[in-house]
């Protein structure tokens, strides 16, 4: 990635024609080939930009950047305040925070919240219509199959149910109870959890993965 601030002006001619005065501008040039004009407030959004396929010629005072339909954004330059060139190399991608996978770790760090004495056995324990997100025991030594949702809703309810059904089968694990554990639980679906035997756990996200202090809170 190429950033320049530079005073420039900014034509743009094609379907419609832009202009923007001489001022001190940024100027960004992607390793995708597109390049964009900023100023130093809209927050993300660019004054003026060409996005790939389009092709860059620089001279020291004016850039030509034009596309393949002929339009060209026409970048003249009075001077040049600041010129760096960066490799970022490939970008990971958007991780989204709080998905599932990420309370299913931090409730197996933390299985305390479940309720005092509670240990894990395995995360993802296997049933032939899928896996278990957590097995656990309790205070008193019996298993305990969890399922983790962000949104607690009937058709997570019916999940557990059909877990618990398929692991009461087993000697070795029977009797089971479930716990239905998200950060928010519909009424319909605590309701029908409740109805079957099955606990209902609200999750806190932010205290558990600390950066909320419920002693600090007011209400």
């Amino acid at each position: 990635m190429r950033l320049v601030v530079a005073r420039c002006s900014v034509d743009y001619v094609g379907r419609l024609t832009a202009h923007l005065p001489m001022a001190p501008r940024l100027l960004l040039v992607k390793a995708d080939g597109s390049v964009s004009v900023h100023a130093d407030d809209r927050a993300y959004k660019p004054l003026n930009w060409m996005s790939p396929p389009c092709r860059l010629t620089a001279t020291d005072d004016r850039w030509e950047v034009e596309n393949k339909a002929g339009e060209k954004l026409i970048i003249t330059i009075e001077e040049i305040l600041h010129d760096s060139s960066h490799e970022l190399g490939a970008d990971p991608g958007l991780v989204k925070d709080g998905v599932e996978a990420h309370l299913q770790k931090l409730l197996a760090e933390q299985v305390e919240v479940l309720g005092d004495g509670y240990t894990l056995i395995r995360r993802e324990h296997p049933t032939p219509i899928g896996p278990v997100d957590l097995l656990v025991r309790d205070a008193a030594g019996a298993v305990v199959a969890v399922e983790i949702k962000r949104r607690g809703e009937i058709d997570g309810v019916e999940q557990l149910t059909r877990y618990l059904e398929l692991l009461g089968r087993d000697p070795l694990l029977a009797p089971v109870a479930g716990v239905f554990a998200a950060q928010q639980i519909k009424p319909q679906a605590r309701t029908l959890a409740e109805d079957r035997g099955i606990r209902c756990v609200v999750l806190d996200y932010d205290v558990m993965r600390g950066v909320d202090d419920p002693s600090g809170r007011l209400f």
